[in-house]
């Protein structure tokens, strides 16, 4: 516990904190003030402030754009510790069709320079990648994060050299098939799965812990698909909203086989086979020459 922390942050009368499971990143804690105001606090030991400066400017985004999620109140380092102080959103119960078309109105934010990245780095325990700005999205998803990815994993003893020949295969035809594919820059959540949405006490959906970026919006839609908890009303209300384009189907398999990666990395050899047989369903789309 964080009891000097809590006291640094200064909030109203005698504060409770209970230990919030659930993420794999952070620390998390529900503080209660003498109030009874409720806060979201998130500590990364070890860490400086920057820490959180992407989650920041995602949240900022989003409340710009009126998409449900908490605010930021406070950022800092506490003796080597990063933490972020957020407002608290009491769950509810909601309409997975309402989420699917929350999900498409962030989507329809394009990045007005026309470039795919971020202002800051998606900083991860186990992986950081840049989200240097470019005018492709290719060259942000193959260059900046599954190539660095890849060679992690070969570095780590987790892929043989068998296994790093069948990802550059993969490779191939992912950038085969992006270079045939008209990617916007749209804003991004960056890792939505469902522990990372929720609904409020009045029903309506919100985005919680984003690690943002301009992207092409299937990254977030296949990322949606790996671990499951989102049903066909969520895909069905994306649709009604900012319907897929063709071919879609296809491209989500690389978004997959990159979260499952991302968990292979991290993780272990848990996740081998279900990584050996995404890159095999992408490889099965090889053209010959």
């Amino acid at each position: 516990m964080h009891e000097r922390l809590i006291e640094h942050l200064g909030l109203p009368g005698a504060v409770t904190a209970t230990f919030v499971t659930g993420g794999d990143v952070n620390e998390a804690y529900e503080l209660v003030d003498g109030n009874h105001q409720h806060y979201f606090l998130l500590v990364q030991p070890g860490y400086g402030a920057d820490f959180y400066q992407a989650e920041i400017a995602g949240l900022r985004l989003f409340q710009k754009y009126a998409i449900n999620a908490p605010q930021v109140l406070a950022n800092g380092e506490y003796h080597g510790d990063a933490y972020l102080l957020l407002s608290y959103i009491d769950t509810g119960v909601g309409s997975q069709r309402d989420l699917g078309r929350l999900v498409a109105h962030l989507h329809q934010h394009n990045n007005p320079t026309g470039k795919f990245g971020f202002d800051y780095p998606y900083r991860g325990t186990t992986i950081s990648f840049t989200n240097t700005w470019t005018t492709s999205w290719e060259e942000l998803f193959v260059d900046q994060r599954l190539l660095p990815l890849g060679a992690k994993l070969q570095r780590s003893g987790f892929w043989k050299p068998a296994d790093y020949q069948l990802f550059m295969r993969a490779v191939a035809v992912i950038r085969q098939s992006l270079q045939a594919h008209l990617s916007q820059p749209a804003l991004c959540h960056g890792d939505l799965w469902i522990g990372n949405v929720m609904f409020d006490q009045a029903g309506q959906p919100a985005l919680i812990d984003p690690s943002p970026l301009y992207g092409d919006r299937e990254f977030d839609i296949g990322i949606t698909q790996v671990f499951g908890g989102f049903e066909p009303e969520f895909y069905a209300g994306y649709n009604e909203v900012f319907p897929l384009e063709p071919g879609a189907e296809d491209r989500l398999e690389f978004y997959h086989l990159y979260l499952l990666m991302i968990h292979l990395n991290k993780f272990g050899t848990t996740y081998y086979n279900a990584v050996n047989a995404s890159l095999h369903r992408v490889i099965a789309h090889e053209k010959e020459d």
